[in-house]
């Protein structure tokens, strides 16, 4: 696993073993970033069920000011840990360690900040997505104009409105779909 872009670009990552977490493919990153944009100067950026952390070290490569990562297993928190230490962030990452399936009402509390952008990769199928951009959408955590980028199975239903967020874009990448929603506050 590499990172796709930015000043990073080429540098090797820390992969898990086993099947129990699921790393964002290359081609799926290269294509976030694309429809993101490549120069994240100054955001701050939310990594939810980060797994690996790859997504919000991509950010950080392409100028992200900071990323809290969130993560509930033992062993994603390690490869976060290791991760950005071989990027040379560990000052620009925060991890905590949650259980999302309860939802983020406490992320708000433990980070103390407002995001610009959110990474939100769940397990496939799980129906966690709603209840977090539910969540996301009520909660003063995002920045007016913010964009959350969702990973999904590409059969999962997503909605096109929830609250304050709407889908502007969705797009699949093989057994993936990429769907991006803005926060208008």
């Amino acid at each position: 696993m590499r990172i796709t872009g930015g000043q990073l670009k080429g540098r090797l990552m820390v992969s898990p073993r086993g099947l129990g977490i699921r790393p964002t493919s290359d081609q799926v990153r290269e294509a976030i970033f694309n429809i993101i944009g490549q120069d994240l100067h100054g955001v701050k950026v939310l990594d939810l069920f980060a797994g690996t952390g790859i997504l919000g070290l991509e950010a950080l490569s392409r100028g992200a000011s900071n990323v809290v990562f969130v993560d509930i297993s033992p062993q994603s928190i390690k490869l976060i840990r290791k991760n950005l230490a071989l990027c040379e962030h560990q000052d620009s990452g925060v991890i905590i360690r949650r259980d999302l399936r309860k939802g983020i009402r406490r992320i708000h509390i433990l980070s103390k900040q407002v995001f610009d952008l959110v990474f939100l990769d769940p397990p496939y199928g799980k129906n966690f997505i709603p209840l977090i951009l539910s969540g996301l959408s009520t909660m003063d955590i995002l920045s007016n104009g913010s964009r959350v980028v969702v990973e999904s199975s590409k059969t999962e239903k997503l909605p096109v409105y929830t609250e304050s967020l709407e889908m502007v874009d969705a797009r699949s990448y093989g057994d993936t779909k990429i769907s991006v929603y803005a926060y208008e506050a």
